[in-house]
């Protein structure tokens, strides 16, 4: 068994799939299989592709999770180098990311995408 993609929901998974392709300066396509779909994927084919749809009445995950909120169900890690950490995360706000207010750790830094989706910048040596 080979993990083929991360599925990410959204009301709106055009502004959602334009973030993640400038994010990670990947390629996009759009397919129809009953609904529609938008694929972000490496030019390379490395690593394991996102998949965005659109989910009627879609609610916005709230993070750090909070009783009777929509709690994220997943999250995504992105690593960088300790020294392009201020850069990586200009270059996310700059796509249309946001800071979260909250942070736990030193260790990683959690944003939060268009759609609510919090995800982390984790640095390497």
């Amino acid at each position: 068994m080979k993990l083929r993609a991360t599925v990410l929901d959204s009301d709106n998974s055009e502004e959602l799939s334009n973030f993640y392709k400038n994010l990670l300066g990947w390629k996009k396509k759009v397919y129809y299989m009953n609904d529609k779909y938008t694929i972000v994927y490496s030019d390379k084919n490395e690593g394991t592709p996102l998949v965005f749809q659109d989910i009627p009445n879609y609610k916005r995950p709230v993070w750090p999770s909070q009783d009777e909120k929509q709690q994220p169900m997943a999250h995504l890690d992105f690593l960088v180098k300790m020294d392009e950490l201020d850069k990586e995360i200009a270059h996310a706000i700059s796509c249309g990311a946001k800071l979260a207010d909250v942070q736990f750790s030193t260790e990683w830094t959690v944003m939060i995408d268009p759609a609510g989706h919090p995800f982390c910048i984790i640095t390497i040596p």
